[in-house]
């Protein structure tokens, strides 16, 4: 028999609800349904919810993926796209494990502070932050990543971050792995402004 402490009122049996629906809760979540924030500690006692990071709080039954600190931390910003290194790895277009999370952030807006991991921040302006973006769901939250020709495009445009040997890998192997045309690719390489320098490499790949 459970005791007394341990049964849910009707608003933190919706909470859970909406936490299964979502994967990963955070308190504006609750504040859009009209829930009290406190009832996320509550559950927390009680053994309902398990907290991942600051402001995040997911089911205990929930399965891990491979991809929940990315999901995490995009969860947590929202308004930020999933970009080089960190898309790499998700398109599966590098062998490597990049130790932080790479995230685009639009124009002058303010960088993330205090994330859950390290995090390596690209300021991107115009077509070449709204293009290229596609979501994914990752542990039931939607996640907003570069697609494979964008992020190709990105690490030559900041290859002084990345290294022009991983941008060249990436062209390769997004050839190679038939992720993207040459000509999508193109494309991106004018919108990144980096047609010139992208031009050999794609030439000699093609």
């Amino acid at each position: 028999m459970n005791k007394e402490s341990d049964k849910l009122s009707a608003n933190e049996a919706a909470i859970l609800a909406l936490a299964a629906t979502q994967g990963i809760l955070r308190p504006r979540d609750l504040r859009t349904q009209g829930h009290s924030v406190a009832y996320l500690q509550r559950l927390v006692a009680k053994g309902r919810l398990l907290k991942l990071g600051r402001g995040q709080y997911a089911l205990p039954g929930r399965e891990p993926t491979e991809y929940d600190t990315l999901a995490v931390t995009a969860n947590r910003y929202p308004g930020t796209i999933v970009c080089l290194l960190s898309a790499l790895r998700f398109h599966e277009l590098t062998t490597q494990s990049p130790r932080s999370i790479w995230l685009a952030v639009e124009g002058s807006k303010l960088a993330p502070a205090d994330t859950p991991a390290a995090l390596q921040v690209v300021r991107m302006s115009g077509p070449a932050f709204h293009t290229g973006v596609t979501t994914h769901l990752l542990g039931q939250v939607p996640v907003r990543v570069f697609d494979p020709a964008k992020t190709v495009a990105d690490c030559f445009k900041f290859r002084g971050r990345v290294g022009l040997d991983v941008a060249v890998e990436a062209l390769r192997d997004c050839l190679a792995q038939r992720k993207a045309t040459p000509a999508q690719i193109w494309g991106f390489a004018e919108i990144c402004r980096v047609k010139s320098i992208m031009r050999p490499y794609l030439e000699a790949l093609s």
